[in-house]
């Protein structure tokens, strides 16, 4: 069983544990004082925000919208944000800080082994985005229309998760345990298996496929794909994973 299994998946990564930290990260701007207040509140805006944008688009809901479907007034709502760039900069700010916190935190007992330490990568991964669902599809589905800005922030965060997966693919390499031509286009390959667990939901809850059989299977194909474990064996065989 994964070590990233026994994580507290649901509370760690509650919407009010992530508005508490981005209270912390935007106390310059919040001028609501009260600490539990303020991450009410907060909750409340970005549960309103993420809904709306999932049935209409975030570029569509007006901050008279979020105002009604949150509860609180249009004056509320400015003691929080002072525009929807920034309220969007707040939430993709957290989906990538969070993702990148996570990800670059395994257990020392997998760290050190590269087909442990890839297969934490993929179960951690996809639980996170299990419990971060809305926050993950909100990013991944708005980011073609967000501003230059905040369209930056979601490309460096994709940039960022493929490159903790090039990094234990290049350990992995060096190792023996695994058969790559190219690290960067095999970390690619790699990340939409990851995100069809959050983009395509429906379809997986449609054919009765939990987060544990969709884990293993992603572990599994990629292992197989990467020849962990007998790559040695196998490198003179059979062509690279990624190259071609």
């Amino acid at each position: 069983m994964s070590l990233a299994r026994h994580r507290p998946w649901a509370g760690a990564y509650s919407t009010e544990a992530l508005c508490a930290r981005i209270l912390e990260r935007h106390r310059q701007v919040v001028r609501v004082q009260k600490t539990p207040v303020a991450v009410a509140n907060l909750a409340r805006i970005i549960t309103a925000t993420l809904r709306l944008s999932n049935k209409q688009g975030f570029h569509a809901t007006s901050l008279r919208e979020l105002a009604k479907a949150s509860g609180l007034s249009m004056g509320g709502l400015y003691t929080y944000f002072a525009n929807k760039p920034m309220l969007l900069s707040m939430i993709l700010g957290e989906v990538m800080a969070t993702a990148s916190e996570v990800l670059r935190a395994p257990p020392e007992a997998v760290a050190m082994d590269a087909v442990a330490h890839l297969n934490w990568l993929i179960a951690t991964h996809i639980r996170l985005s299990e419990a971060m669902q809305p926050w993950f599809v909100f990013a991944f589905m708005e980011a073609k229309s967000f501003p230059p800005a905040e369209r930056q922030i979601a490309l460096e965060g994709e940039v960022d998760t493929e490159s903790i997966i090039a990094e234990v693919l290049k350990q992995g390499a060096a190792s023996g345990v695994f058969v790559i031509g190219e690290v960067g286009l095999t970390a690619a390959l790699i990340k939409p298996l990851l995100q069809d667990w959050y983009v395509k939901r429906a379809k997986y809850r449609k054919r009765g496929t939990t987060i544990e059989t969709y884990i293993d299977a992603v572990t599994a194909f990629v292992g197989a794909a990467l020849g962990a474990g007998t790559a040695a064996a196998g490198r003179a065989s059979r062509p690279a994973f990624g190259q071609g």
